[in-house]
């Protein structure tokens, strides 16, 4: 496999416009391992190879468990995510699947009953943090193990 490019190189001030957001968003208080959950999660949704690699390492280095890694695509049929870690979860599909439903009042209402309003715009903001990587991982050949300076 070939990269179609190195954004990095190519566009830096890109790069820096997303960092800035990705600095943002991971400053909130969000707890770490649920943040990662959450770029996991819309990483699959989005078949972005390069993020979920990264991620999922990235949280099995910090001591978070496989099961809670491989199971991630099916959270809703095993019993190993907390409730709090559900609703953002659940959030997260909403948002990066936007087009198709919204955010229901009931996803939104799931979720408040776990974080208040400043925490709930945190949350879209990570959400959309790793939605933009996302995309310029996949529009630009991302893979894992390609190679990026």
């Amino acid at each position: 496999m070939e990269m179609r490019m190195n954004y990095y190189e190519t566009n830096p001030e890109a790069l820096q416009a997303l960092l800035a957001l990705e600095k943002f968003a991971s400053s909130t208080g969000i707890d770490r391992n649920l943040y990662e959950l959450i770029k996991i999660r819309a990483s699959q949704i989005n078949g972005c190879a390069f993020c979920i690699d990264m991620h999922a390492k990235d949280l099995l280095e910090s001591g978070e468990s496989l099961d809670r890694i491989l199971l991630l695509t099916v959270w809703c049929e095993v019993p190993i995510y907390s409730e709090k870690e559900r609703a953002a979860i659940e959030l997260t599909e909403c948002v990066t699947r936007l087009s198709e439903s919204g955010v229901p009042k009931e996803v939104y209402d799931n979720v408040r009953a776990h974080f208040d309003e400043k925490q709930f715009v945190d949350l879209i903001m990570a959400i959309n943090a790793i939605n933009c990587w996302n995309r310029i991982g996949i529009s630009t050949g991302m893979f894992p193990g390609c190679m990026i300076k």
